[in-house]
């Protein structure tokens, strides 16, 4: 089972990272979450550097992929050779996207008549491409869903654990991560977020 969360020139680190590190609470061999950029190496919105650890290729080869935000993604959308890399496809994939990776989903023709969720600099480009903005932190239709807000990334990675471990899993990855005193508000709020756009047979198994 492999996530890749897009992540590109000037990305904002907590779009790409927070969902890194809960979906990496799922402890299972055959798990793995990577990072994928087009390049070796990306630099956040703040100055910060990581290497990648897949390539978009193989995001889209991926079984769930997260588009995550920045300040550069209107020239990525703009990126002709780079957005005919990304061959997402919801018939066989999870396809998530954070703030200003709507407007790649957007290009990419996946949100044609499903609405979105972004932040609010994001929003009146998404209306620009053609989509309908919610004024909500998460939706999903099927198997696209997006997010609005940096800390809205919890509930991406709370969706996909969801979609593909089941309800109690998200459940356990969430627990883990959200702040002590607070830990059923956390939980029982990433949920209410999620579990409206669940399978039917997800949401009767929990």
């Amino acid at each position: 089972m492999h996530i890749a969360i897009l992540t590109f020139e000037g990305f904002n680190e907590l779009d790409s990272l927070i969902a890194l590190s809960i979906l990496n609470r799922i402890k299972r061999s055959d798990w793995r979450v990577s990072i994928a950029s087009p390049t070796e190496r990306v630099c956040s919105m703040n100055g910060v550097v990581i290497e990648r650890q897949a390539s978009l290729e193989d995001a889209s080869a991926a079984d769930a992929v997260i588009v995550g935000s920045g300040i550069q993604t209107r020239e990525v959308v703009a990126d002709a050779a780079l957005m005919s890399q990304l061959r997402l496809d919801p018939a066989r994939q999870l396809i998530g996207a954070q703030c200003s990776g709507a407007l790649v989903l957007a290009k990419l023709g996946l949100l044609a008549s499903v609405s979105a969720c972004t932040d609010l600099t994001t929003k009146p480009w998404v209306l620009e491409a053609g989509v309908s903005v919610l004024d909500q932190p998460f939706f999903a239709r099927g198997n696209v869903a997006t997010a609005g807000g940096c800390l809205a990334s919890q509930y991406l990675a709370t969706w996909i654990i969801a979609r593909i471990e089941g309800i109690e899993a998200a459940r356990s990855a969430m627990h883990y991560v959200a702040p002590v005193g607070e830990k059923e508000a956390y939980v029982s709020r990433a949920l209410a977020n999620v579990t409206q756009y669940l399978p039917k047979s997800a949401t009767a198994a929990s």
